[in-house]
């Protein structure tokens, strides 16, 4: 039995947002969970999505492409943190910088639900 590569935890914040914290790698055989993942939290109802990739190791073009499906798929803001040096030039690379809202160390505005 294979190892489990990708682990999404799901924290339900106020006003509608949702935090989907990473670990793991994030490609092509791990990308649809994190699709599923957000689909799932925006049928409910959760529109704002932050996901926290501080536990990301890898992240290919499939990653990015998640977090493009998971900006189409909503109304809501998507938000990247923890995102790692090699993650931002990608980001930067590619354009998704300027689209998806990338949260720096320090900013706040995120609170728990309970």
């Amino acid at each position: 039995m294979a190892a489990q590569l990708l682990t999404i935890e799901v924290t339900r914040l106020d006003a509608g947002c949702a935090r989907l914290r990473l670990s793991g790698e994030l490609d092509f055989d791990t990308a649809p969970e994190l699709v599923e993942a957000a689909a799932e939290l925006r049928r409910d109802g959760y529109q704002e999505l932050l996901f926290d990739l501080s536990g990301v190791s890898l992240c290919d073009s499939s990653g990015l492409s998640a977090f493009l499906t998971a900006h189409h798929g909503g109304t809501g803001a998507i938000r990247l943190c923890g995102v790692s040096p090699q993650l931002q030039q990608l980001l930067d690379r590619t354009g998704l910088a300027e689209l998806l809202a990338v949260q720096r160390a320090g900013d706040a505005g995120i609170r728990r639900v309970g």
